[in-house]
């Protein structure tokens, strides 16, 4: 989501989900490696896998993993559904 124009800590979030908290860890763990080896530097990282939830602060980007549970409970796509939607095929 480019919230860009709304916030003026990030302009982007990357929102994603895990059905268990070993799948949230796997994909905050290579979502950090693989940036680390291009040279992004994560400024800190909140929540935890069991928590239902990881943040990645990247500064330009936020990357939220959340359990399903807690992306329905957030919905942070309903909380910022004015910005703009950017589809990501990997």
């Amino acid at each position: 989501m480019d919230v860009s124009g709304r916030l003026i800590i990030t302009d982007y979030f990357v929102i994603c989900s895990g059905k268990t908290d070993r799948q949230i860890k796997s994909i905050s763990d290579e979502i950090q490696k693989t940036l680390k080896e291009n040279n992004i530097i994560l400024h800190r990282i909140e929540g935890t896998p069991n928590g239902g939830w990881v943040l990645l602060d990247y500064f330009d980007f936020v990357v939220h993993i959340f359990n399903i549970k807690s992306r329905e409970y957030y919905k942070l796509e309903r909380l910022w559904r004015d910005a703009a939607i950017i589809k990501w095929d990997s």
